[in-house]
């Protein structure tokens, strides 16, 4: 499948089969992702397995006991076959930037940082691997770190590192529940690209 294509058919999929994902393919899939780029050539990025006996223990140290209970997309997500935490080590940019082919970026002060490397390469790297995912025949949603980041990581056994996104993956069971965001009235891909005009 060309690259245009998998941009084409990639959706994001909140509803899961329950059937686990070897994980060796998963692995060499995260590891591929890391191509993607990477400032300074920091290697900051990390992608951590939960493997699909561990999906539950996920959940339940992620959400709370009411989300799991009332979300619509709770089931669905729940029976995902694998979970992938995209973290970054933010002190390998700070540290990389303080190196001497770099120092006078003074970029090794965090405050220096309009937009931080590190997240910018973890998404990348996430929208690397969600493209891999794809091209395998997978479904996946991102799962941003908008709440107990610190239960995640501590409970994943991650230190140094800050939580960017978790990727849940797997197998659609084709009853996934519609996002309302794809009922906006949103601007053509096209209308959204400008030429500059000196």
């Amino acid at each position: 499948m060309e690259l245009h294509e998998l941009l084409a058919a990639r959706r994001m999929v909140r509803s899961f089969d329950g059937t686990g994902v070897d994980e060796n393919q998963l692995g060499d899939l995260c590891a591929q992702s890391l191509w993607a780029p990477t400032a300074g050539n920091a290697a900051g990025v990390r992608m951590h397995m939960v493997g699909h006996t561990l999906v539950g223990d996920y959940f339940e140290v992620a959400t709370d006991e009411e989300w799991r209970s009332s979300a619509r997309r709770a089931p669905g997500l729940q029976r995902a076959g694998a979970v992938v935490l995209v973290t970054s080590q933010r002190s390998a940019y700070l540290d990389r930037y303080g190196e001497n082919d770099k120092s006078s970026s003074g970029l090794s002060d965090e405050r220096s940082w309009p937009v931080p490397y590190w997240h910018t390469d973890a998404a990348m790297a996430t929208m690397a691997l969600l493209l891999l995912l794809e091209e395998r025949g997978l479904a996946a949603t991102l799962w941003g770190n908008f709440r107990r980041e610190q239960e995640i990581l501590e409970w994943a056994h991650i230190d140094g590192e800050d939580l960017f996104a978790s990727v849940l993956l797997g197998h659609a069971d084709g009853n996934d529940v519609a996002s309302a965001s794809l009922e906006r009235d949103v601007p053509q891909r096209s209308s959204r690209v400008k030429r500059v005009e000196p």
